[in-house]
């Protein structure tokens, strides 16, 4: 039995998407797929004192042309500083800010990658560490992809040897069911319902924001706020 994943990278996600590395055997980085703006490929939510901000990571995005998320560029590297700046006037207060904060610290003004994927997998690496996840990463871009969207995705599963595929509730409304069934592979969709609350600062609590409110908040304590983790 095997699980496995095949989503795209995003920039610092939230607890959902890391408990869906975490459910899984391996987690493929689909990003030879289009690059879509103003989607979670380069940008996420954080909370400040004024309410919640887009951080956004600005790329170069070349119209109506065929854009690989993987080709897509970072055009103005001073983003590493303004965001870092961001999360350290909107976290300085939490309580395992001091913990976490020469981490970040040092993924965001250390960070010279020139690529949008190459950005977003430093921080998932560095964040699944962070919650004791071990999950191997793999690049689609590995792999001879087909055309047709769903044929892509069984075909990766076969060459993975993977029994269950793993995918976000959105997936099923477009997704080719038969070809899986055909395949013996099994399709599961996650559940992101039902989530636990957690000491949250500046107001109203919202759970769609990125990992790092999570962390600064509670810490070593993160998990416990997530699905995917053995909590006995």
């Amino acid at each position: 039995m095997k699980k496995i994943i095949i989503t795209q990278s995003n920039y610092i996600p939230w607890k959902g998407y890391f408990d869906s590395i975490n459910m899984v055997d391996e987690f493929v980085i689909y990003d030879d797929m289009q690059y879509t703006r103003r989607d979670w490929r380069n940008r996420n939510m954080i909370k400040t004192k004024d309410g919640v901000k887009w951080l956004t990571i600005p790329v170069e995005a070349k119209g109506k042309y065929f854009q690989k998320i993987n080709e897509t560029k970072i055009s103005d590297s001073s983003w590493t500083e303004n965001h870092w700046n961001t999360i350290k006037h909107s976290y300085s207060k939490a309580k395992y800010y001091e913990e976490y904060k020469d981490i970040f610290e040092e993924l965001y003004l250390d960070c010279k990658e020139e690529y949008l994927s190459k950005v977003n997998y430093r921080f998932m690496k560095k964040i699944c560490e962070m919650l004791g996840i071990n999950t191997p990463m793999t690049w689609s871009s590995e792999f001879t992809l087909l055309e047709e969207k769903t044929e892509r995705l069984v075909d990766i599963c076969k060459k993975l040897g993977a029994t269950d595929y793993y995918s976000g509730p959105a997936a099923k409304a477009y997704m080719n069911e038969e070809l899986f069934e055909k395949e013996n592979i099994t399709i599961h969709y996650f559940d992101y319902s039902g989530y636990p609350p957690y000491r949250q600062l500046h107001g109203e609590f919202t759970h769609a924001v990125s990992i790092i409110d999570l962390l600064f908040n509670e810490g070593i304590d993160a998990p416990n706020f997530m699905k995917s983790f053995n909590k006995s």
